[in-house]
């Protein structure tokens, strides 16, 4: 299994989130540990050591990438100049790679400097990734980690979607590699929707999109719990509330919208 979390927003977190998500590591045969982007809230020193230091403590593999809160807004010379040093000092690789038993999981940064929350993707990374699925084992479940969604049924508050540029050129690339799974946050609004369906890739399967809420912020969208994903190594997915009774993370009785 692999926990997703997302959108940690280091600055603003909930102890009583981030110790239930570490009892749940505990309690849970977790193959790795997957967080889809905004670690930080304003890309702080200080907000990147905690992150990290939690991290470390779930004593389980993971595999992070940066998020648009990741890069500092204010300091204008830091963010078109050296937007990631911050990030790199603490998680280093921008894009890693980590296979466990059960699941393939590539990391894509979809962040750029010029723009706030608008993802990107380039032709190079397009086929970056494209070589490394087609390399990855077929007996595994393929994932993409991005921060940014690569489908929004809806647009938000300025009239255009976050989703990046370029997104149905690479889906269709990696689809044909067996893709699985592309895990995202941004949106701080967890669900699931099939986009071999909704772009026609071509594909002979279905390849998800799933959405993670804030795990352990209280930048809660339209008052949500706190939640994450749980993917099995069938490809069940599964997401679970914050409990503020029990102080824990239970499973939603129902699927997502799978």
């Amino acid at each position: 299994m692999i926990l997703h979390l997302s959108d940690l927003h280091f600055g603003t977190e909930k102890p009583e989130c981030l110790e239930a998500i570490r009892q749940f590591c505990q309690t849970h045969p977790l193959e790795a540990v997957v967080v889809s982007g905004d670690l930080t809230q304003r890309a702080r020193l200080s907000q990147f050591l905690a992150c990290k230091r939690f991290l470390d403590q779930l004593e389980t593999p993971y595999l992070v990438i940066p998020g648009n809160h990741d890069i500092p807004l204010y300091h204008l010379w830091n963010r078109l100049f050296n937007p990631f040093t911050r990030y790199q000092l603490f998680f280093g690789e921008l894009e890693p790679t980590l296979e466990t038993d059960n699941f393939y999981l590539v990391g894509v940064n979809s962040i750029r400097r010029r723009y706030h929350t608008k993802g990107h993707l380039s032709l190079e990374q397009i086929q970056r990734i494209d070589r490394k699925l087609g390399q990855a084992p077929s007996s595994k479940l393929k994932i993409i980690v991005s921060h940014q969604p690569f489908y929004v049924p809806f647009q938000n508050k300025r009239g255009f979607k976050d989703s990046p540029l370029m997104a149905k050129i690479a889906l269709e690339a990696w689809a044909a590699h067996g893709l699985f799974a592309v895990l995202h946050g941004h949106l701080h609004q967890p669900a699931v929707y099939d986009l071999n369906l909704i772009f026609d890739l071509g594909a002979d399967h279905p390849v998800y999109d799933v959405h993670a809420g804030t795990s352990a912020s209280h930048r809660l969208h339209k008052k949500e719990p706190n939640s994450f994903n749980l993917i099995d190594a069938s490809g069940k997915i599964s997401q679970y509330l914050f409990d503020d009774v029990t102080q824990s993370f239970l499973l939603k009785p129902d699927m997502l919208n799978k």
